[in-house]
This record gives structure tokens, sequence and C-alpha cells, in this order.
């Protein structure tokens, strides 16, 4: 399974990205992108609109999150330790919003990563996040913590 493979996978099992409908839109040893589409579900003002800053910060928990795969050799059950997110400004109502992150520090412990949101042009960011994610490696008797293809 390639890196994007992985991801996607990964993507896939997750109940909440089945609902918000996001997808992996590339993957691979320099970070990951995935697609947060715009609809009903993810509006915090329905008079203008405008996205809800928790879909923003879901969106880019699971890109961190998942960048991971893209660095690391084998699957690891990593979850979040902190995650900050500075908005700068709202997305645009009715436009999709991408989610760009990658590893830049990795430690036999700890996995370091950064990213933005976006919409149009990665040079005009929604948000900058940096998030840290605990690595816990695969099970104690050597099998994956986390099956891909099944069902959560």
């Amino acid at each position: 399974m390639n890196i994007e493979q992985r991801a996607q996978a990964f993507l896939s099992v997750l109940r909440h990205c089945q609902v918000l409908g996001m997808i992996v839109e590339q993957a691979d040893e320099n970070g990951l992108t995935i697609k947060l589409p715009y609809s009903e579900l993810i509006v915090g003002n329905p008079m203008t609109g405008v996205v809800h800053g928790g879909a923003i910060t879901t969106l880019m928990d699971t890109c961190c999150g998942i960048s991971t795969v893209c660095y690391l050799p084998e699957f690891e059950i990593c979850p979040t330790l902190d995650l900050r997110i500075d908005y700068m400004h709202p997305a645009e109502p009715g436009k999709p919003i991408y989610g760009f992150a990658e590893c830049y520090r990795v430690t036999p412990t700890v996995i370091f990563t950064r990213g933005i949101a976006y919409q149009d042009d990665r040079n005009v960011p929604l948000a900058h996040v940096v998030g840290t994610f605990m690595r816990m490696g695969p099970a104690p008797d050597g099998s994956q913590l986390f099956k891909f293809g099944s069902k959560a």
C-alpha cells in the first residue's frame, strides 16, 4: 500500500470524517492534503454561511494526525498530545477548505507536525496549526493496533 492509500484508508475509518465528507487530495513523504467540502453540517453562522471554527479544528487535527503515516515506515497509533491553531480569517462560504500538514520532527516518543488551512491559495491561509502526537508504536505482540479496511 503506498502512502496515499494508507492515508485514505486511515481517513476512511474515522466516522466523523466520513460524515463530513473529507477526502485525501494528496499524500507523500512531504506531507498530506485533505479536502473538507463545504456543507450545511459545518456552518457556524446560518445568517452568513461562515464555517464554524470547530470544523477547521477537526480538519487540522485529522490532517496533522494522519500526516504521521506519510513519515513513519509502519502504521502507529499516534493520539494528539497538543494542538494549537491560529485563525487568520474566516473561510469563504460555499467553498471547500483544504488542510495541509507535515511532520517536521520525529523522536522515539513524540511526532511534531505543522500545517495550514486554506481555500484557493496555500499562500493565503485561513489558519496555521502546530501539533504534537504521542508515538505508541505497534501492539506489544507485534500486531497492528489498527486494521485498515475495518470499520470503527
